[in-house]
Order: C-alpha cells, then sequence, then structure tokens
C-alpha cells in the first residue's frame, strides 16, 4: 500500500502500463516480463473474498452452544427438529441463470438480454424446512409476498402432508431460524402465527433464533439450498412448474431428498398485530437470551383472540 504520508498510496495499473512506465525510466522490459517479476515478488491476480462477517455479537458463541444442546436433545428424545428460511426470490421467465451445464456444443438456452420481471410470471419465493434427523426437504413455493404468515403456513403444510407421519408421537417441536425476515425475532406476525399452528396441532413449538449476521451458519443453506442452486444451475426457470420439479429432484450422495409444492396463496403485507393479541399469547421465553430463545404452547380451549 506504500507509505500513508505520500499521495499515492497504491497504483492500479495493467502489465502493459507497468512496462511503459519502466521504459520511460530508461528500464529495458516489455509487459511479459512485469508479469514474470511480479510472480517472482508474489504477487498474482485475486478476486475479493467474502470473509468479513460484520460485528461479532458477544454471546454468538453461547448461542451456537444452546441450539446444539437443544437439538440434541430433541432428536435424542425422538422430537422434530427443523431449519427454515426463505432462499432468495427468483426471476420466472426465460431470464439467465447462473451457472452451466451440458449441451450440444454451440447450442446454448437463448434467454432474455434484460432482467425485467415479467408482469404475468412474476416471482416466486421459496421458503424451505429441512428435517435434520432426517435429512429430508420441504420448500413451498410461494407466488406472493414474504410474510410471516406464508413461513408459518410453509410449516404448516410440512407438518401436515411428512411431519405428523414421519413423528406420529411427537408433542414438541424445535424451530431453529435467523433472526431476520419472514420468520424474524422481533417479528410480531410470526410469533401470532406460531400460536395459531401450536393450537391446531397441539404441539409445542420451541424456537431458536440465529444471532445477527450468522445465517450462513443455518443448517438449511449448507445442507439443501446450496443443492437446489447446483440442481438448476444453467437452467432458466420459464414457469412455476418448472421450480418446483426442479427443486423435487434435488438429491445428494449422503440421502437428500425434496418435496416441494406451490403454494398460490395471497399473503398481504404490513398486518399490524395489536398488543391484546400478543398478550394473548401462550409464550413462554429462556432465561438464556429471551430475544432469540422461546417457547409458543397450544393455548387452553377460549383463550385465543380473533384475528
Amino acid at each position: 500500500m506504500g507509505d500513508p504520508m505520500r499521495p499515492l498510496l497504491w497504483v492500479s495499473k495493467s502489465r502493459e502500463k507497468l512496462a511503459v512506465a519502466l521504459r520511460a525510466m530508461n528500464h529495458a522490459i516489455c509487459a511479459n516480463t512485469v508479469a514474470k517479476m511480479l510472480v517472482t515478488l508474489g504477487y498474482s491476480r485475486q478476486v475479493n473474498r467474502k470473509t468479513k462477517e460484520g460485528s461479532h455479537h458477544v454471546d454468538r458463541d453461547g448461542q451456537f452452544q444452546h441450539i446444539n444442546g437443544q437439538a440434541v436433545a430433541f432428536q435424542a428424545a425422538g422430537q422434530p427438529v427443523i431449519s427454515v428460511d426463505t432462499k432468495k426470490k427468483e426471476l420466472i421467465g426465460d431470464f439467465k441463470n447462473g451457472g452451466s451445464d451440458y449441451r450440444p456444443s454451440g447450442c446454448p438456452d437463448a434467454v432474455r438480454v434484460h432482467d425485467f420481471v415479467d408482469k404475468d410470471l412474476g416471482k416466486v419465493a421459496p421458503y424451505g424446512i429441512y428435517d435434520i434427523a432426517a435429512n429430508a426437504g420441504w420448500v413451498s413455493v410461494g407466488i406472493d409476498h414474504d410474510t410471516a404468515a406464508f413461513a408459518v403456513n410453509a410449516i404448516r403444510r410440512w407438518y401436515e402432508a411428512v411431519g405428523r407421519g414421519r413423528y406420529n408421537e411427537a408433542d414438541r417441536l424445535l424451530i431453529t431460524a435467523d433472526g431476520g425476515g419472514s420468520n424474524g425475532s422481533r417479528v410480531r406476525l410470526w410469533k401470532l402465527e406460531l400460536q395459531k399452528l401450536a393450537d391446531e396441532t397441539g404441539l409445542v413449538l420451541q424456537v431458536c433464533h440465529y444471532p445477527p449476521g450468522t445465517s450462513k451458519w443455518n443448517k438449511i443453506e449448507h445442507r439443501m439450498f446450496c443443492h437446489i442452486t447446483q440442481t438448476w444451475r444453467g437452467k432458466p426457470l420459464v414457469s412455476r412448474l418448472a421450480v418446483v420439479d426442479l427443486i423435487a429432484a434435488t438429491t445428494t450422495k449422503t440421502g437428500l431428498t425434496v418435496r416441494c409444492e406451490l403454494d398460490e396463496n395471497i399473503y398481504p403485507k404490513a398486518i399490524r398485530v395489536a398488543d391484546e393479541e400478543m398478550a394473548a399469547l401462550n409464550i413462554t421465553t429462556d432465561p438464556w437470551h429471551p430475544d432469540w430463545n422461546y417457547t409458543i404452547s397450544p393455548r387452553p380451549s377460549g383463550r385465543s383472540v380473533n384475528c
């Protein structure tokens, strides 16, 4: 970087420009020689690397240990543990999709030049549930807003279609989630919708949120979502059905399977949850970081508040 007291702190010049500058100083040198000298000096062309995660919460490791302890205890007792999150929204249509796939030489898929949203097809929001013990996933592909109601309905559909049969003697469910987004720790609607789910199923729902800035450690990210991305790499997502089929085709050598369904419900945004509704929740907080760890139990009959 050079001497910080000097005006010039660094240079960003090509090998050719460096060679021209050196020749102006009476050095007989060409661009290829400059390249060889840079290698000798230990320099190479490098891309940016995402390693800075921002500020670390003082209890970050403690929360990781808490989540791990709860997950181990639940699985030892035969109770389900799921990791949930929303995958990034995807444009539907003949748009470019990252990655590459084998096709006949010289015959790439033709896609649009500009990524403007198709008014008829729009976007989809895949919300995933990863069952840690079963190494199995479920994805609800939403066509409307990614709200807390959509997130909890995805969990509801997973439990009705898969979870109830897989864990027919379970009376508790551990949900590990990011601290933000539709399933954020501060989202009132998330807790209200979970209360409705607990009332419907009779399950005690225990929730543990990951600390801020640690979403990549959520198991669903590196045990399911990354494999879905590999499955549809280089394939334009031309329709909602194509998204569902590609997600459902995701498998791994370790036995991962994924079920996928389209959720065509409408989920309005900006729903306000009143203080009275929050007061009616049957929620208990954990002594360790109650903002990240809490339990929602089914309410006794007649205690619920109409929404």
